[in-house]
């Protein structure tokens, strides 16, 4: 989606708050004891409150309201009868639509106690988030965003999941550019354009390259197996650089 007025943006952040405040008060209430699907249901009630649609299950009929991944699982976790336990890494992806837009927003968050290694990827991923919103601005390269991240991840000893990108965002939870590297590639010459609405979403891993698919059809596991975490906003391109819609209000 390419935004051309205000009553876009207006609607565009007014779902982005959704998202957001859904993700930050699942987090809040997940607790150890507590299985994915109850910290699923809080999600459900919430969007439902706020007038808003589950985007993964009205698209692509994803069975669950969310997806919550946990530990070893790294995207696209089916809610169910999995207990979450103390020191659990616990990724949360809420995307949904209203009114004819949509907005998509993670974190990977930390059951106490945590372990140090554990808080200081958490710490990180975080910020390479944010260093790939601080390529996102009209006519830089979309290239840049996983040029950016890939030297971060590589100056502190990580890797990048390379088969997650980012992708468009806005009338539809995927869309034109389909996909964005947040990793460092070659030859990707497209260029970010005033309005564009996309994702910024890596996955940064202590040892990870790959997601590999489970059998039930949905979650994503790391291959080679080691923890990872992922941190999304969706953002729009001006000419001041990103403006974050997914912001908690």
């Amino acid at each position: 989606m390419t935004i051309t007025k205000q009553d876009e943006l207006d609607g565009l952040k007014h779902i982005g708050r959704i998202v957001a405040n859904t993700m930050q008060t699942m987090a809040k209430a997940m607790e150890p004891g507590m299985t994915t699907l109850e910290l699923d249901e809080i999600g459900r009630t919430l969007l439902d409150r706020n007038g808003a649609v589950s985007a993964p299950k009205a698209v692509y009929d994803f069975p669950g309201t969310t997806c919550i991944s946990v530990n070893e699982e790294i995207a696209h976790g089916i809610p169910g009868d999995r207990v979450i336990a103390a020191g659990d890494l616990v990724n949360i992806d809420v995307s949904a639509s209203k009114n004819g837009f949509f907005a998509d927003t993670g974190a990977t968050f930390r059951v106490p106690p945590t372990q140090a290694p554990l808080d200081r990827l958490c710490r990180d991923g975080k910020r390479a988030m944010q260093i790939g919103i601080a390529q996102v601005g009209s006519d830089k390269p979309l290239a840049g965003i996983g040029k950016a991240i890939g030297k971060f991840a590589d100056a502190r000893g990580y890797t990048l999941i390379r088969n997650l990108a980012s992708h468009g965002v806005g009338r539809s939870l995927h869309e034109y550019p389909e996909e964005i590297a947040t990793w460092p590639t070659k030859g990707d010459k497209r260029r970010i354009t005033n309005g564009l609405v996309l994702t910024v979403e890596p996955f940064l891993s202590t040892g990870g390259l790959w997601a590999d698919q489970d059998a039930d059809g949905w979650t994503l596991r790391s291959h080679p197996r080691a923890p990872v975490v992922q941190y999304e906003h969706t953002v729009v391109a001006t000419n001041r650089g990103a403006v974050v819609v997914t912001l908690p209000g």
